[in-house]
Order: C-alpha cells, then structure tokens, then sequence
C-alpha cells in the first residue's frame, strides 16, 4: 500500500507572468473553451514549436467542447440526449471515454456523482436566478439515474432505459481535456508544464528543479487562498459553491453543485480539492466527494490508491485525507 505524503502550507500562492521566450524559456498560453479559461506554462526551447503546441492544446479544447457539451445543439452529446432513449446511439471513441469514467466513478460513489443530473440541471438558470419548483424537481428527479445508461463497449453505443434522460458532462469533461493536453504537450517533447481549465489542473514533472505552487482558494474570497500546496506531476481539481450561484429571496446559496438525491444545492460543503494521477478522475472525484460531504467523502477517498482531498467544510473547518499531512496548528 503506497501513503502519499504531501506537506501543505497555509498563505499566497503567485504565479509569475512570462512573455513568449526567444529562446528557452517559460512559455505561456491562455484562451477561452468550454466555457472557462485554459491556460498553460510550459518549458521550450523552441518560440515556433511552443507556438504550434499552444495552438494544438487550444484547438483540442474546441474540439471536445463541440463533441461533449449540452449547450450545442449539434454536440455529439446532445444527439445522445435527443435519440439514445430510442435507439443505441454511436459515439467517438473519446466520448465514449468519458462516458465510461463518468459512470466508473458513479459506481465508486454509490450515485453521489451522476451525468445524468442533467434531468434536473437544465431547470436552474444562474443567470436570471431560477431555479426549479417542487413539482418540476420531482419529475426530474424520477429521470436522474446512471444506471439507465447503458454503454455496449463492442459498438461504440449509448442508450438510455428510459424517456427523459438527459446527460451533463460539467463534471468530468474539462478533466478529460487537460489529459489530453498534457499529452499533447509530451507530443511535441515538453516534459514540464502546467495546464489547467477552470477547476481542473495537471501538473507535468517539476518547474526546472523545483515544484510548482498551486493554491486553492478560499471559498469566501475571490482574491485570497486558503492554503497553497507545493507539488509536481499530479492532477488537481477542485468544486466549490462559489462557482455558479446565485442568492434566492431568504438569502440562501444556490450552486450549481446539485444533489442526484434531491436534485437541490448540496450543503455541508464549500469546496473539495482531490489530488490524483490524471483530471478526468480528480475532476468527477471533486464533485462526488462534494455531493458525499466531508464524512462519507474522506471515508471514500481513503480507500482510493493514489488519491487524496482537502475539503473545507460550512464551518469553514479544514478536512485532509489520511495521505496529507496537515499544517503545524490548523
């Protein structure tokens, strides 16, 4: 049994901004995909090379978002939606991917992270503060079940086992990406860099010699983090209330976090941080272990080879998996 230890380290985390290198050098790189930034630090030796790989990661991002989100209507996800409860529907060998570690960590977390909470995810809008009555709730909450995805692995199929299923990949897709980046990033030769897209992020080796600074921010602070964590070569990704919400008329939070139980904004928690070997399974832990809550998610991650959690809970109290090793006098 391997114990990974890490030591935290409570203050600021700041992330030096370089200019494009005219020789070897830091080299960084950001656009928009998915709905979050993207950005990149990586060690080149070569200005075209690393403009050619910043380009190949961004392109790659654009390409998944048009293959796996549900906010276009010619993704290959929503022609899942549209058609899988009637008939298997073939998909890309990378959707299929997804699909496959989405419901693997479904399994894992007895159903506390579930794609199909699209059911009832589609019924809250962030943006002009709705959010579902009981009635609506109730007959969204009867469609959110992974258990009525069926995937047949010999074909490349999807199908749903019942009318009304609607997938949501938010919580897994983007950690698939930055796999992806990282790979292509070791395609054109770089072997340290640093990747991420909103919550998720994936370390590559060290930063010339030493590791990187990574933080996670405290959940009541746009400007501030809660600690900072010096690390290399790991995935890191993070779900917090803070991300999409909004106040409702008694002044409770309403995040985009949602319980595949009761299909409300799950409370008890403010963010979980999980730290892994790839994103596609630190981003779907983050949301699993958010929905379990401190308790059941720690007993959870403890069990996992190679994965730990930092969670901070509604009391603003500080929960470490057993392979960290917490701050002297938190």
């Amino acid at each position: 049994m391997r114990v990974v230890e890490r030591m935290l380290a409570w203050g600021l985390a700041t992330l030096v901004t370089v200019a494009m290198p005219a020789h070897a050098e830091w080299v960084r790189v950001s656009g928009t995909a998915m709905t979050t930034a993207i950005e990149m630090e990586f060690w080149s030796e070569d200005p075209a090379m690393a403009s050619e790989a910043g380009d190949a990661v961004l392109a790659m991002f654009d390409r998944i978002d048009h293959q796996m989100s549900r906010y276009r209507e010619d993704s290959e996800l929503s022609r899942v939606n549209r058609e899988a409860a009637s008939a298997p529907v073939e998909v890309s060998d990378s959707l299929f991917t997804v699909l496959q570690q989405a419901l693997r960590i479904s399994e894992l977390s007895h159903g506390a992270f579930d794609i199909s909470f699209g059911s009832i995810g589609y019924l809250y809008d962030f943006r002009s503060r709705q959010q579902p009555s009981d009635e609506e709730l109730a007959e969204g909450l009867a469609k959110v079940n992974y258990r009525s995805v069926v995937l047949d692995p010999s074909a490349n199929t999807v199908r749903f086992l019942n009318e009304g299923v609607r997938l949501d990949l938010g919580g897994i897709a983007k950690g698939y990406a930055v796999d992806r980046g990282i790979d292509i990033l070791k395609s054109f030769g770089i072997r340290q860099a640093r990747l991420s897209a909103g919550g998720d992020l994936r370390l590559l080796g060290d930063k010339r010699g030493k590791p990187w600074i990574v933080g996670i921010r405290d959940p009541r602070s746009e400007s501030r983090n809660a600690m900072v964590l010096p690390l290399t070569d790991v995935a890191v990704s993070t779900s917090g209330d803070y991300e999409r919400f909004f106040f409702d008329d008694n002044n409770e939070r309403v995040h985009h976090i949602l319980s595949p139980a009761t299909g409300k904004p799950v409370k008890g928690v403010q963010s979980v941080t999980i730290l892994g070997d790839d994103s596609i399974t630190t981003d779907g832990l983050s949301t699993a272990v958010f929905v379990l809550g401190a308790a059941k998610g720690l007993e959870m991650v403890n069990r996992l080879k190679g994965i730990d959690a930092v969670i901070i809970d509604e009391q603003r109290q500080v929960h470490y998996s057993d392979g960290l090793v917490a701050p002297e006098g938190s």
